[in-house]
């Protein structure tokens, strides 16, 4: 049977005059763009120009929401109570829902503080699947593969897509190595590519401590600020299809 996955990257985090990663050049390469709404990084005119290039270049266009958090990029977990959570994810949902038109938005991806913060507090993942639901239900949610929150999500009826991460490294209970520990980010273009096909192909990646767990993935994140991501991302793709797997829309995959 031919592996697929998705190839997905955020997107749109340049703010003001400030530009951050390349996206013109990393968009050739993937299928879904998890586009910043403005809370972590992200303004109107940025989110209008990454919305753009991702429907010039036929890739699927996700939310990215996060905490109120711009100082610090929404790496920082903010106490905010389930109906904050709530409406801030409505509310960014709907920010770059204006800038699409005709075109649809494909799914959800929370971002940094907010998704890690998913995977160990209950109601953090209830209020950004209500915030979903209320929404559009038909929106998939992008979460962490074997995680708690995949589990919730599904009991609450909403679609998603299981993820793993091309270039971060994961503690042995699956969750992401925090970005305060040295080797939490992977540069080496090799390592990344060869747990990458290991984690498709296999369901399985090797945690820092050296176990090995198992993942199951329906979509892989590169992060459009990493080092390197350009080459990273032009390499993941290349060696994908030399591998027989199959780059495949996130949509494509979820709703059949």
């Amino acid at each position: 049977m031919t592996k697929r996955i998705d190839f997905n990257c955020d997107m749109g985090e340049s703010f003001g005059m400030h530009k951050l990663g390349m996206d013109e050049e990393v968009i050739k390469y993937i299928t879904s763009a998890n586009i910043a709404c403005g809370f972590h990084s992200g303004d109107p005119n940025w989110m209008k120009k990454t919305v753009d290039l991702a429907i010039a270049n036929n890739v699927e266009i996700g939310a990215h929401p996060s905490f109120h958090d711009l100082v610090g990029f929404g790496r920082r977990s903010i106490n905010a109570t389930y109906s904050e959570i709530k409406n801030d994810v409505i509310y960014q949902i709907g920010a770059i829902s204006a800038f699409l038109q005709n075109y649809p938005l494909q799914h959800v991806k929370p971002h940094g503080a907010l998704y890690n913060q998913a995977l160990v507090n209950e109601d953090t993942a209830k209020a950004i699947c209500d915030a979903i639901l209320y929404v559009n239900p038909n929106l998939i949610l992008v979460l962490l593969s074997g995680s708690k929150w995949a589990e919730i999500a599904k009991s609450m009826g909403l679609k998603i897509a299981l993820e793993v991460f091309a270039d971060r490294a994961v503690e042995p209970d699956g969750t992401l190595v925090s970005r305060s520990k040295e080797g939490s980010v992977i540069h080496d273009i090799d390592t990344v590519v060869e747990r990458s096909i290991k984690m498709i192909k296999d369901g399985k990646v090797e945690a820092i401590d050296g176990s090995i767990i198992e993942y199951e993935a329906d979509t892989i994140c590169l992060h459009g600020d990493t080092p390197g991501a350009v080459d990273m991302a032009k390499k993941l793709k290349n060696e994908f299809e030399n591998q027989g797997i199959q780059i495949t829309k996130l949509k494509e995959i979820i709703n059949e």
